[in-house]
């Protein structure tokens, strides 16, 4: 009952998200020099998810934050997570990326947000209805927005691998081997 409820909930969400945001944001990810990812709390977890998959599938990808993520230039890609696209923290790294002549892809539940007012391209997760995300017993705190975000990347990692014919052996050779 609760799986059904879960997958029900993200699949509605995912259906209501429009189709031709995977190929844009493939042709931005591919575009790009360089790939820089950040969200905050959940949302971060979730870029996290993103950042590792596009690794895997040969992009040079940066986690915001970490110690080793060199400056961002033009011809870069800013990748942003926020559900509300207003996440405080995260807009003044917004503002710096575009001042240094990056692109900006924000991913959030909102077409219209802070966020979106700088981007590129706004990845909208949903119908941008309010009742998308509104509050589903037992999916509680944004749980809606992060697990359809998850799967709507994934699936974009899905079309980069069956587009650029990667292999299950090219992707592990180049995962993590000093865990």
């Amino acid at each position: 009952m609760h799986q059904e409820l879960i997958l029900n909930k993200i699949n509605s969400v995912l259906q209501a998200t429009d189709d031709a945001l995977v190929q844009q944001i493939v042709n931005a990810v591919d575009g790009a020099n360089r790939i820089f990812i950040t969200g905050a709390g959940r949302s971060g977890l979730v870029s996290r998810f993103f950042a590792m998959r596009l690794m895997h599938s040969g992009y040079k990808v940066y986690m915001v934050g970490e110690i080793v993520t060199p400056s961002i230039q033009a011809g870069d890609l800013f990748i942003v997570i926020s559900g509300s696209g207003g996440t405080e923290t995260l807009l003044p790294l917004v503002k710096k990326a575009k001042s240094m002549g990056a692109k900006i892809a924000v991913v959030s539940m909102k077409g219209q947000s802070p966020m979106a007012d700088m981007a590129d391209l706004v990845c909208q997760i949903g119908s941008g209805n309010e009742n998308s995300f509104g509050i589903v017993k037992g999916m509680p705190m944004g749980t809606v927005f992060e697990l359809s975000t998850l799967v709507f990347l994934e699936a974009i990692v899905s079309y980069i691998v069956h587009e650029k014919g990667l292999t299950e052996e090219g992707m592990r050779a180049l995962h993590a081997n000093l865990e």
